[in-house]
Parts: C-alpha cells; structure tokens; sequence
C-alpha cells in the first residue's frame, strides 16, 4: 500500500494537507446528475480514502444536486479533525442536468446553506468561487460582486477560507485585492497547459493550486508518448499523468475522482511513483 506522505504537503489555508486527494464528482449518477446507482460502493470508496491517509476531499453542493454531499455526511461524518472538505458555489442544475450559473447573492447564500446542511458542517473549511462567465473555459469578466457576497458570509463565519474555480490570471489578481485567496482550481493536465505561468505564479505566493480533469475529465488523455512511457516503467498512463502534475509544482494538489475501489487504490499508488529527469523530459515534450 502506498504511503501518501510519499507525495508531500502543502497549506491550504490554516491547514495542511498530503497533495493527494479525492474528488468526488463521479459519486453522483451519469452526468454527476442523480444519485449514484451503487450508494454502498460510493461509501466504501470515500472511507477507503480517509483509511488510506487522503485529507483533502473536493466536492460540490450541484454534483448530483445534494447526493454526493449527502453520500459524504453518510460516509464519513463526524469527521476527522484534521479532514479538510472543499466545496465550491456559482452554479446550479436544471431539470434536466444542465449546468446553469448561479452568480446572484441570494443563489450564493442558498448555496453555502445547502453545503453546510448535506455535509453535516457549521462552517465550510473552503469554499471555491466557480466564475460562470463561459461554462466551457475561463472567460474574462468581473468577479467584485459575487467575492463580495461570499467574503460577507466569510465574515459571517460560515467560511473559513475562499478559493476560486475556472478563472482567469486577471480574476485571480482581482479576487487576491478582494479577500485572501488560498486555492484556485483550474482545468490543468499534461496536454492542457494553458495555466503554465499561473501555477509558477502562485507557487511563489504559497498559493494551492488544484488541477480539475487532472486526466483529461470527459475526454481522456491521450498520448502514444504518455503509453510508451507508462508501459516502460509499469505503470498506466493515467498514473504516470498523475504523477507528473505532482513532480510539476509543490503546490499542486490533485483531487483524481473515481467511484471504484480498484481505481482508488491504482490512484493512490501514484505517490510513490518518482520521476527520472529523462522521463519528465520526454513528457514535457508531449
């Protein structure tokens, strides 16, 4: 069994947590809509994870809606004191999965009511602002006014700490003259490297930054390089891309998701999985 120590730390706020972690999107039904079809297996996933040493576990209020944070009160509540839960606000489903963005004070307010309730909590640990502006990638647009409403409720002490989710270099500038920024949570993964300077950037302010689809999330990576590698050193390709984000930066932390114990186990694994010079050239190039 791998040790997650292996991986190192990093500051996420006031904590500290092992830079791998769990996401847990795919705890909900097809399309993260619906309850999942097997809620026992999910359960026997998240506890397998906190038994194995993972402290830092993302999700969301709109994955389902309600049903994973529901899944995870049920799993792990009370929880472990040093268990850090990030959730993150700004959208909400319709009735048919879609996702629709829900930037307004009183949708915001509902919304962290809502993660407080389905997790069991008095206060969020950390709560991501989720910029709406373009569902599809980050898009230019100001985020003054909904970071004003969640640094309220910061204020209010149903926040601990805020982060931000599918922005821009500029929002992140914006948001850090705003409130403290601890965390931003981006689309990053071997091939989709646009966030390059920004995770250098906040690398050197002791800022985290979390990759989401760390794998290439609806659409896997895929790479002849990344197969030849992989198969050279024994691993699978998604481990070895795993394993490559944690060798990119120290303050990377990854939140691969799965809804299976197997996967969990060939996820976690990656932490003891070092890197030669050689090979992180090779998958540089990619």
């Amino acid at each position: 069994m791998s040790s997650l120590h292996s991986s190192g730390t990093f500051a996420l706020g006031t904590h500290t947590v092992k830079r791998l972690g769990y996401g847990a999107m795919q705890l909900a039904g097809p399309g993260v809509f619906g309850p999942p079809k097997d809620p026992q297996t999910a359960i026997a996933v998240l506890r397998e994870a906190v038994a194995c040493g993972v402290n830092h576990i993302d999700t969301s209020d709109f994955y389902g809606p309600h049903h994973t944070n529901q899944i995870i009160c049920q799993a792990l509540h009370p929880y472990a004191d040093d268990l850090v839960i990030v959730t993150k606000i700004g959208a909400r489903r319709g009735e048919n999965g879609e996702w629709i963005p829900a930037f307004s004070a009183q949708e915001l307010t509902q919304a962290v009511h809502d993660n407080l309730r389905n997790l069991g909590l008095d206060v969020l640990d950390v709560v991501n602002l989720r910029c709406m502006f373009d569902p599809h990638h980050p898009a230019e647009g100001s985020i003054e006014e909904p970071l004003n409403v969640l640094a309220e409720l910061q204020q209010q002490g149903l926040v601990r700490h805020i982060g931000l989710s599918h922005v821009t270099s500029r929002q992140v500038a914006q948001g850090r003259g705003i409130c403290d920024i601890v965390c931003v949570q981006n689309n990053y993964n071997l091939v989709h490297r646009h966030d390059d300077a920004l995770v250098d950037e906040l690398a050197a302010e002791g800022i985290a930054y979390v990759p989401f689809f760390p794998l290439g999330g609806f659409t896997p990576l895929q790479s002849s390089t990344l197969s030849e590698v992989a198969q050279q050193l024994g691993v699978t390709p998604m481990q070895l891309a795993l394993a490559w984000l944690l060798h990119r930066s120290p303050n990377i932390l990854l939140i691969p998701g799965t809804s299976s114990l197997a996967h969990l186990k060939e996820n976690l694994a990656v932490a003891d999985l070092k890197l030669s010079d050689d090979v992180l050239a090779r998958l540089n190039a990619i």
